[in-house]
């Protein structure tokens, strides 16, 4: 049986709630079509209302609701749902001062580094963690309010599309160690002065740092500089991973058929170790992984096992093999996002690997990008052919700037939209050959990876 996370009373007094019918709860939610038995549903406005959900969810089995009207299943009643879960989260923090609380944010690679970090916190203990990219200002409230009492390590997903959103977030958490992967030129349709306007949304993660904590930056990032200041000014120790790194200094990553091996100085001292990962940005990622890890009181040892043993997550770089007439063809998903930085990063690590067909991709648009979006398309070109790709699909709008600058023999397939591309894809796929999917969320490159998917018989690599 779950442990009792909340009780209606507690509930109460976090949120300064009125209970109707005692329940005790073993986890929160706020989306009605994933409840669990024993939930306590919190009932947010939105394109519907939740309210319109409490009946349902108990049902389901549901243990109780949170809600700012009278229903008739028990449940704390609050003036504002949302205010009440934020408060939630708090109390839910408060509650558990033992536990050591990591942040991480960036342009790129923020989902993988949390999810690589939260390996190591479990393997050294009661840990907790973002689930999918909750990251914004419903997930990371939730998150916190999923927090067990007895946690003794967390690590928090931290979002943004705009300046400001961070600081209140970083500010619920309130973390003893932050990480900023990398900056790039994500979102720049929401910022007038451009990335460094990313960057200094990015260092709002800064803001809730507890005293004494540890900001673990990218030394190779072209806003290190930047970074770096407004950390020592929140007063944090900096720690710097990368090729220029101080901390952790990358010295090779060498692409070993499934995984790689990363050979580095951690303070000064050498070491090489292998993951199961071959995209280049692992390179980096991986000490930052180490560092994060160390901030939060995780043994070497433990988070070097921790890294040989994480699987690259679906839809940023898993691979599956993918039976055809023949034979068989290597898929590699990276349809969950995408900007110039990652699409470079996921470019030359196709380059990279050794094929016996030919090394194909399929790209989607790269939204929010601003006024420069024709351009950070079309420069794509560069990057292909420095990869050696043979054949490149391309839809969307935006990726007709990307096409218009390819030559010929490299012009694989074009569509206004990803779902009609899946097709021209399947007819090029010959046995032996790679093929990459990625692009936007927004621009459904996982229509695309989801149709070369089910092509036939799949075997994970």
């Amino acid at each position: 049986m779950a442990d009792v996370l909340w009780t209606a009373e507690e509930i109460a007094a976090a949120t300064g709630g009125k209970v109707e019918g005692d329940f005790s709860a073993t986890g929160v939610s706020i989306d009605s079509r994933s409840i669990e038995p024993g939930d306590l549903f919190v009932a947010l406005a939105g394109v519907r209302d939740g309210h319109e959900f409490v009946a349902q969810t108990a049902e389901k089995g549901a243990a109780g609701a949170l809600v700012s009207q009278a229903v008739a299943t028990p449940a704390v009643v609050v003036p504002d749902t949302f205010k009440a879960l934020e408060a939630l989260g708090v109390a839910a923090r408060e509650r558990a001062p033992q536990a050591r609380r990591g942040a991480v944010t960036g342009s790129v690679g923020k989902t993988s580094v949390t999810r690589a970090v939260e390996a190591g916190l479990r393997r050294a203990g009661k840990a907790h963690a973002s689930v999918k990219s909750y990251n914004n200002h419903l997930g990371v409230p939730l998150t916190l309010a999923r927090m067990p009492r007895d946690t003794q390590r967390a690590v928090f997903e931290v979002g943004m599309n705009h300046a400001d959103e961070i600081t209140p977030l970083s500010k619920f958490i309130r973390p003893h160690a932050v990480a900023i992967t990398t900056v790039g030129p994500v979102h720049l349709e929401n910022f007038a002065d451009g990335e460094i306007g990313v960057a200094r949304a990015k260092a709002e993660i800064f803001d809730g740092l507890e005293p004494g904590g540890v900001a673990v930056l990218n030394a190779d990032n072209q806003w290190f500089d930047l970074l770096k200041a407004e950390a020592e000014k929140a007063g944090a120790t900096v720690r710097s991973f990368g090729r220029d790194g101080t901390s952790a200094r990358l010295v090779d990553f060498l692409v070993e058929g499934a995984g790689a091996t990363v050979v580095a100085q951690l303070d000064g001292q050498a070491v090489s170790f292998p993951i199961r990962q071959t995209g280049v940005h692992w390179g980096p990622n991986s000490l930052c992984v180490l560092l994060m890890l160390e901030a939060l009181g995780v043994d070497r040892a433990t988070a070097l096992a921790a890294l040989a043993e994480f699987a690259p997550i679906e839809g940023r770089g898993a691979e599956q093999t993918v039976a055809i007439d023949g034979g068989s063809f290597t898929l590699v998903d990276e349809s969950y996002n995408a900007n110039p930085v990652s699409m470079q990063a996921a470019l030359a690590t196709l380059g990279a690997r050794k094929v016996a067909g030919r090394r194909m991709v399929a790209l989607t648009d790269m939204l929010e990008l601003g006024e420069g979006s024709p351009r950070f398309h079309a420069d794509l070109a560069g990057p292909i052919a420095q990869a050696g790709i043979d054949l490149v699909f391309c839809a969307g709008p935006l990726m007709m700037s990307l096409w218009n600058a390819l030559p010929q023999e490299r012009r694989g397939g074009y569509a206004d939209a990803a779902p009609a591309l899946a097709q021209q894809i399947v007819s090029a796929m010959q046995p032996g050959d790679v093929v990459m999917v990625k692009g936007s969320n927004g621009s459904r490159a996982g229509a695309i990876a989801a149709a070369l998917s089910a092509l036939g018989r799949r075997e994970q690599v």
